[in-house]
């Protein structure tokens, strides 16, 4: 077999080892819109809504986790809480307090009789009345739409690249609130990706140091030293980026915040990912260079095993107030 042969099939492979990483959407009974339980079906917008056409809304992702006849959905009040502040900074007068998304998001799991493994998906949009991008008056509608959801990743461990797509960054559209128009930035990166045959893509920022994943945040392990790219790097402050923080000064694993070179993915020890959909996804290699020994090292699996066990109830570490029991 020609080298050109080789490697078109090599890339056929990674491509199609690739499509595991599609997570399907399961279609349940209702959901939440505009304080009211809806049937699935009749949960429509006009299709000149202006967020569809322009970007203009803002969301979250939450996970309940099942256990033991039991669900519990990780950091409830934060994410809702953060909900409302990328609303504030897109100017959206949402009407709903973070109390009230909690209630409607519990009452929404309950009315599915979703008992197992979740994905919740909050929106806050732009509703339909016309096309002037300033949006004056408009309506500002909410939804909320909860399915069962096991994992992002179906692999054990990722092989990522470093796009050649650039992160948004402050100047252009601020980072640090979950807009919906800031992710064709990470669409842009994801697409490029997964046509080459890797699983994810990590982004740098304008100044060229590490930002994030197309949808999760970046720890690098060197030494048995933990680094993840600062507040500054152009990253959104993620939830399980903070969960990880704190699990890190728990179990007694060094961690600093600082920025992060491109080089040092090449030269760690250890790399994970995190985010709400993903969990903690062990990177193997990134662009085709092995991570250590392309195994889920110490760290990861430590902090790895931590996670698991506080989104699940079975530990609390002391943070009873993050886990929200619906059953």
């Amino acid at each position: 077999m020609s080298e050109k042969k080789k490697m078109q099939t090599e890339l056929e492979q990674r491509r199609e080892s690739t499509q595991a990483t599609r997570p399907e959407i399961q279609k349940v009974d209702f959901v939440w819109m505009n304080g009211e339980l809806v049937a699935w079906d009749n949960a429509t917008v006009p299709v000149m809504t202006h967020s569809l056409h322009y970007g203009t809304g803002v969301f979250e992702g939450i996970r309940g986790y099942g256990s033991e006849d039991k669900l519990y959905v990780f950091r409830l009040g934060e994410h809702f809480e953060r909900l409302l502040e990328s609303a504030r900074i897109c100017d959206l007068e949402c009407k709903y307090t973070s109390t009230e998304f909690e209630n409607a998001c519990v009452d929404l799991l309950r009315a599915n009789k979703i008992r197992g493994d979740c994905y919740i998906r909050p929106i806050v949009f732009v509703g339909f009345s016309g096309i002037n991008l300033g949006f004056i008056n408009y309506p500002i509608d909410a939804a909320i739409v909860a399915f069962p959801f096991k994992q992002y990743f179906a692999k054990a461990g990722l092989d990522v690249c470093v796009s050649s797509w650039t992160r948004i960054y402050d100047p252009v559209t601020p980072p640090m609130a979950k807009i919906c128009g800031n992710y064709v930035n990470s669409v842009f990166a994801k697409r490029e990706a997964a046509k080459n045959g890797y699983d994810e893509a990590i982004m740098l920022n304008a100044t060229g140091k590490v930002s994030e994943a197309t949808g999760e945040n970046i720890f690098v392990v060197k030494d048995e030293e933990l680094v993840t790219p600062s507040v500054g790097s152009s990253i959104l402050k993620g939830l399980t980026r903070d969960t990880i923080i704190f699990l890190s000064k728990k179990l007694g694993v060094e961690i600093i915040e600082r920025e992060v070179g491109r080089s040092e993915l090449y030269t760690a020890d250890e790399i994970f990912l995190t985010g709400t959909a993903a969990g903690i996804a062990p990177v193997l290699s990134v662009d085709k260079k092995p991570v250590g020994n392309r195994k889920v090292g110490a760290v990861t699996e430590k902090l790895a095993k931590a996670y698991f066990d506080l989104v699940v109830g079975r530990e609390t570490f002391g943070r009873d107030d993050w886990v929200t029991r619906v059953y």
